[in-house]
């Protein structure tokens, strides 16, 4: 299963390479790819019209039934407002939120969405 992801600072695509695992980056020249496959969706936390492209990727064609859950990052100082796009989407398209991590990640978090992803391919 592939992952889909958005990255503005950095801190996503480097968490998505420490994976290891196939990856597509939504970027605002590409958000309008259809996808075909089943995928997981990680995003960063930001307000919604700076992660428009990930909500015009969600929006195109069938994108958003072939998402199958939703894993997002952030900083724990937001408080209640950690994580919250991840949380929003969730919410909005009925996905489940499969994860949460800080800022790029710790090793721990990279080996739990590599099991989380491998559990869904089955």
């Amino acid at each position: 299963m592939k992952i889909v992801y958005f990255s503005l600072t950095g801190q996503t695509r480097r968490f998505v390479k420490k994976t290891g695992l196939d990856a597509f980056e939504i970027t605002a020249s590409n958000s309008f790819t259809d996808f075909d496959e089943p995928y997981v969706l990680i995003v960063p936390t930001y307000e919604k019209d700076v992660v428009t492209p990930v909500f015009d990727f969600l929006e195109n064609g069938r994108n958003a039934e072939f998402c199958a859950g939703v894993a997002g990052g952030g900083n724990r100082n937001f408080a209640e407002l950690f994580v919250f796009t991840a949380k929003d989407i969730a919410k909005d398209y009925h996905v489940p939120l499969l994860y949460t991590f800080e800022f790029n990640g710790t090793e721990e978090d990279v080996k739990y969405i590599q099991k989380v992803v491998k559990s869904l391919e089955s």
